[in-house]
């Protein structure tokens, strides 16, 4: 009989934790039991699990007595507090927040992308950013062919990458802008339906001369999980209407010469990438088809002809699975395979 696994999902009732719970279930993860945790507000929520039912518990510091494997996505001062205590209990944790990403003894991981540094870990393995995941995901096939030298992206991010409630701000200011009503947003620094925000935090997070958090995340994320500090990123963030999955326009400049018809290859032959890319008949990745899918969509492939080596790729993917509860999954898959 396999091995199960005592499992623990931090911040259970948010919209990653929930995304977290259905991925266990969907990929038949061997749990053996099972603790929701989250805020003292949640306490005596339930959700479904296999067909058993479940309590939301209160997070505490002792919480973690005989948990194995922690998901944790509750917030990067929840993780930043709670993940030690955790791993002192003997758990290993996967942390889907900023916590602990760029901590030089913590493996940020995307397994189809550098799976053997889940072994490096210290008891906290990171989750890169979302946006991150689906842009390294297709970036590494090609690195690895014709090793990139500088990296252009702008991201369209769907809003339930800000959690259920900018999702319900979003469907309810649409009503509202429809209905000519005034609406009084409580998430969004403005409004967000039919329209596009730059991706400019309401408290701090400027930094480097601009450029946002979430922009330096693509930045220093990708060059971690990649492990070439030599190669330039540069990223515009930016927050549309869509309720789920994460688009990207992304300028790839590489040292080799990698046709458009090398690159597709490349990338269909990648675990859990699906080129889309055929303009006679419209095909290229979309928002709502990519939606509640595990993998990344690719389409949009073309030579940039304004440098000497470039290519031009439109990426897609859910930003709640592939982007955060998807990989935090596989982490632990891996993790326990070799166990």
């Amino acid at each position: 009989m396999s091995k199960k696994y005592s499992v623990a999902v931090v911040g259970a009732t948010g919209a990653v934790g929930r995304e977290m719970l259905k991925t266990l279930e969907k990929r038949n993860f061997p749990v053996g039991s099972l603790k929701l945790l989250a805020s003292a507000r949640s306490v005596g929520k339930t959700f479904m699990f296999k067909g058993d039912e479940y309590f939301v518990e209160e997070l505490t510091e002792n919480s973690f007595a005989g948990v194995e494997i922690a998901l944790f996505s509750a917030g990067g001062n929840i993780s930043k507090k709670f993940a030690p205590l955790a791993v002192k209990a003997g758990a290993v944790v996967v942390d889907n927040t900023s916590a602990f990403r760029m901590d030089s003894e913590v493996p940020l991981v995307v397994p189809e992308v550098n799976p053997e540094d889940i072994f490096n870990h210290k008891g906290i393995i990171a989750n890169p950013n979302c946006s991150t995941i689906q842009m390294v995901h297709a970036l590494k096939p090609l690195h690895n062919y014709g090793r990139i030298r500088r990296v252009v992206v702008s991201t369209y991010q769907a809003v339930s990458g800000a959690g259920l409630k900018a999702v319900e701000e979003l469907l309810e200011e649409s009503q509202a802008v429809l209905n000519n009503k005034s609406y009084e947003r409580k998430i969004f620094p403005h409004q967000i339906a039919f329209n596009a925000l730059p991706r400019i935090p309401q408290s701090g997070g400027i930094e480097d001369g601009g450029y946002t958090n979430e922009e330096l995340k693509m930045v220093n994320e990708t060059k971690k999980i990649l492990h070439d500090d030599s190669i330039e990123v540069t990223a515009t963030c930016v927050r549309i209407p869509v309720v789920r999955s994460h688009s990207e326009s992304v300028n790839v400049e590489t040292e080799k010469h990698i046709t458009v018809d090398m690159a597709r290859k490349l990338l269909s032959e990648t675990p859990n990438i699906v080129v889309v890319d055929c303009l006679e008949k419209e095909e290229y990745p979309l928002a709502a088809t990519a939606s509640d899918r595990d993998e990344t969509f690719v389409g949009r492939i073309r030579e940039d002809k304004t440098v000497k080596y470039g290519l031009n790729l439109w990426i897609v993917s859910d930003n709640l699975l592939k982007g955060a509860a998807l990989n935090s999954v596989q982490i632990a898959e891996v993790l326990i395979s070799k166990k």
